[in-house]
């Protein structure tokens, strides 16, 4: 007697009702999301359509472990599921706000008796005006390179050291 390994059933089975589905094929259509949540939404349309995981992992290339998750997380929260969860990590040191700031503080008339700024100058220009409590030159050199503003350039008046 020959043994035929049978599929596992599945915990999380998607089913979509009418309306959930309606605004998966609207998001998808539209296009107009983050590429994460496209993918995601194609996940649960396959899954619901009786694609099985290698099926759906084959056609989006993604993980199974990834639309193992996806079924879990839709099951509980609905289409809240699309969307993305906070990520772990430390909160930057300066908020957007703090960061334009700094780069206003770049492109000003550099403090008495210097030619230029520097990035320890703006290291603690930054601890000075409480836009956090510490900051190294390396952070503002980072927050600076975001920018068209680059230290030595001409046009704003930052030196390196």
């Amino acid at each position: 007697m020959a043994y035929t390994p049978q599929m596992p059933k599945k915990k999380y089975i998607i089913d979509l009702s009418a309306d959930e589905r309606e605004q998966l094929q609207q998001l998808i259509r539209r296009g107009k999301t983050s590429t994460r949540k496209l993918t995601r939404a194609r996940v649960l349309l396959k899954a619901e359509a009786g694609c099985t995981d290698d099926e759906i992992v084959a056609a989006l290339n993604v993980g199974v472990a990834t639309v193992e998750r996806l079924r879990k997380r839709f099951v509980e929260a609905g289409l809240e599921a699309l969307n993305e969860r906070p990520r772990p990590g430390k909160r930057p040191k300066l908020d957007p706000k703090a960061q334009a700031r700094l780069i206003a503080e770049a492109c000003s008339k550099a403090p008495d008796g210097r030619l230029r700024w520097t990035l320890q100058l703006l290291a603690d220009r930054v601890v000075q005006l409480k836009l956090a409590d510490s900051c190294s030159y390396e952070l503002v050199r980072r927050a600076l390179k975001k920018t068209s503003s680059s230290p030595g350039s001409n046009s704003n008046g930052v030196s390196e050291k």
